[in-house]
C-alpha cells in the first residue's frame, strides 16, 4: 500500500505517518483476474476503488448489446460508480479487468469517517472531484464539438502509456466510434508522420 498509493496522495497534500498509518486501516485490498468483474451494472456499488497494479474499464451496454466505455483506470486512479456508490442506488455501469489488478478499496462508511479523523483526506478527495468534473466537462465539449480524429489525438497526447495497453475495439468505443474508423484513423496519422 506505500507505494503507488501513497505516492498519488503525497502529489496532492502533505501527510504524516501516523495519517498514513490510520489510512491504511480504512481500505481494504482485493485482486482481480482479467475479464474478472468489480461491479456489475444492476448491483449496488459498495466500494470506492484505487487501482494499485492493472487495468480496469468502467462502461455500460445499451438494449441494442454495445459497449459504450465511460473510463478507463490504470495505476494511481479511482473507479467507481459514484451515483451508485453515493447513493445506494442501483450501478448503471459495469466496471471489469482489463489485466490483471490490485486493488485498495473503501466503503462509503470508511470514507466518511476517514474524512472525518484525517481532514486532510478530505482535502485531497475535494482535489481529485474538482479535478474529475474538469475532465468530465472537456470530454462532453470534446464529444460534442472535435472530430473523431481529434478525439483519438486528445486521447493519445494526454494519456500515451496507457492507450498502448487498451485494445483497439475499447478504444473506439470510448471515442464514440466504430474499429474500422479507427484503423482508418491511425493511417492517416501515420501517413502525416
Amino acid at each position: 500500500m506505500d507505494t503507488v498509493f501513497f505516492s498519488h496522495i503525497l502529489a496532492k497534500v502533505s501527510l504524516s505517518e501516523e495519517e498514513k498509518n490510520s489510512i491504511k486501516t480504512f481500505f481494504v485490498s482485493k485482486k482481480l483476474r482479467k475479464r474478472q468483474y468489480l461491479l456489475q451494472e444492476g448491483d449496488i456499488c459498495k466500494y470506492l476503488s484505487f487501482v494499485e497494479k492493472g487495468l480496469l474499464r468502467s462502461y455500460n451496454i445499451d438494449e441494442k448489446g454495445e459497449e459504450h466505455m465511460n473510463m478507463f483506470a490504470c495505476e494511481g486512479w479511482w473507479i467507481s460508480d459514484m451515483n451508485s456508490f453515493l447513493s445506494g442506488e442501483k450501478a448503471v455501469f459495469n466496471i471489469d479487468a482489463i489485466e490483471e489488478s490490485e486493488l485498495l478499496m473503501i466503503t462509503l462508511e470508511d470514507f466518511e469517517e476517514m474524512t472525518l479523523k484525517i481532514p486532510v483526506m478530505d482535502r485531497y478527495f475535494r482535489i481529485l472531484f474538482q479535478n474529475s468534473l474538469v475532465t468530465k466537462e472537456r470530454r462532453l465539449v470534446s464529444s460534442n464539438t472535435h472530430t473523431a480524429e481529434e478525439k483519438y489525438i486528445e486521447l493519445m497526447e494526454s494519456n500515451p502509456a496507457i492507450i498502448q495497453r487498451i485494445p483497439q475495439n475499447l478504444i473506439a468505443s470510448y471515442i464514440g466510434i466504430a474499429p474500422e474508423t479507427l484503423s482508418r484513423i491511425k493511417k492517416n496519422i501515420a501517413s502525416r508522420k
